[in-house]
């Protein structure tokens, strides 16, 4: 089983960088400035004059796309061929496991975004009662073990990140090695690091990423085994996002409306909603394109790139699914999923599959939540996208080739185990 490089290895942007909001430095501080503020019209007018400065190049990512058709004949993984589907992967799954209790961060070549894609595919590999429920279980109890350990290695609150330098030729980790230096020449070290762990990105927004990765799994985890310290592991996670200033990336801020947002589906609490809502809104909705050729998509060259278009459309999507039908935000938040899951699934039957793991985990759950409502799911492309993209992932599972991170997988086969078509 494959483990992406977006959950494992991330980007250059993935962990402690900038990502490049507006094209020129002096509207990028300006947004930080109004986002920090939380103020709307600023927001709005730094964005607008940031779409002027991008003019035809808005929406266009920064690495060309590059697309692959579902290979002629491809069709979804049967009932049958699902239920097995998680097993044949244990043995590389436990050769993968690195993360052990007392550990040195220092040491560590990847984030925690890794045990936590284990522990969430094995989750909804053992609540889909897949073959190896069992073991599932196994690895993903292993994995909750350690991250609740690394948690209160760093305080408490936030998912770290390793605070590791020169032990990893893993792009993100050197990026976050570059960060330390930073911190380190501004005297900030002792502010950032703990254990070993780095638990302050000093207002960049790139530790909302692992730390919304793991805080969204261990709510699965609760939800599966009724710990109590998942919930509460969760919780402060929640509650460190919900404390996180606005940033010009788009979707740092996204991972935290997805986390605040899955937080207030399991608690029911008011304040995780209000908190999910209010950083959609000033921190997500703003950078889209609402109108011309990329319309949908995000505009600045980052987040106009596949992944990062699904993990922002992955936050929309769970906000909306909790949103009360009477909320006056909710139609303008559905305006923007309906947007954004147009212009990037139209091309899954137009052009081939760009994206499998943040689309797939995505177009899951709209599934999922509004699988009452047909029409947003035909009118959005979604059927069709999924469609396109099963039959892919399904093909190379069949040829013994899974192309999925273990949470992306482990959901596939559980919606696929109960699909009928």
């Amino acid at each position: 089983m494959r483990i992406p490089r977006l959950l494992v290895a991330g980007t250059a942007l993935a962990a402690f960088a900038s990502a490049s909001a507006a094209p020129k430095e002096d509207l990028r501080t300006a947004l930080a400035s109004a986002l920090k503020a939380e103020d709307p019209a600023a927001i709005r007018a730094t964005v607008a004059a940031a779409f002027r400065s991008l003019g035809d190049h808005a929406g266009e990512p920064e690495v060309a796309d590059r697309y692959t058709p579902a290979p002629a004949g491809a069709r979804w993984l049967t009932p049958a061929e699902a239920q097995p589907g998680f097993a044949p992967h244990f043995v590389q799954l436990e050769k993968l496991v690195w993360w052990r209790v007392g550990l040195d961060p220092t040491r560590l070549t990847q984030a925690l975004r890794a045990p936590a894609s284990v522990l969430a595919g094995g989750i909804a590999a053992a609540r889909a009662r897949l073959d190896g429920a069992d073991r599932s279980l196994a690895l993903a109890k292993d994995a909750a073990a350690f991250l609740l350990w690394a948690q209160a290695q760093g305080g408490g609150d936030v998912f770290p990140f390793p605070a590791a330098r020169g032990a990893s030729a893993d792009r993100a980790m050197q990026v976050g090695a570059d960060f330390l230096a930073r911190a380190e020449r501004a005297g900030q070290l002792g502010r950032v690091v703990k254990n070993g762990w780095a638990i302050d990105d000093l207002g960049d927004g790139g530790l909302q990423f692992d730390n919304a990765e793991c805080g969204v799994a261990m709510l699965e985890y609760y939800e599966f085994t009724a710990d109590p310290r998942a919930l509460a592991s969760a919780r402060r996670a929640a509650d460190w996002a919900a404390r996180q200033p606005l940033v010009p990336n788009w979707n740092y801020n996204s991972f935290s409306v997805w986390l605040l947002a899955r937080a207030h589906a399991v608690t029911g609490e008011a304040a995780y909603l209000a908190a999910a809502k209010k950083k959609a809104l000033l921190g997500v909705i703003p950078g889209q394109l609402t109108s011309g050729p990329h319309a949908g998509r995000w505009a600045d060259p980052h987040n106009a790139r596949p992944a990062y278009h699904y993990i922002m459309l992955r936050a929309l999507a769970q906000l909306a699914a909790v949103l009360p039908p009477t909320d006056p935000d909710r139609a303008e938040i559905l305006r923007a999923l309906a947007r954004g899951l147009v212009s990037r699934n139209a091309e899954f039957t137009a052009l081939g599959v760009m994206n499998k793991d943040n689309a797939m985990e995505t177009l899951l759950f709209v599934h999922q939540a509004f699988a009452t409502e047909p029409g947003f799911l035909a009118a959005t492309r979604s059927t069709t996208a999924l469609d396109v993209l099963a039959r892919a992932v399904s093909a190379g599972a069949l040829h013994q080739k899974p192309s999925l991170s273990p949470r992306a997988w482990g959901q596939f086969l559980a919606y696929a185990k109960n699909r009928r078509p």
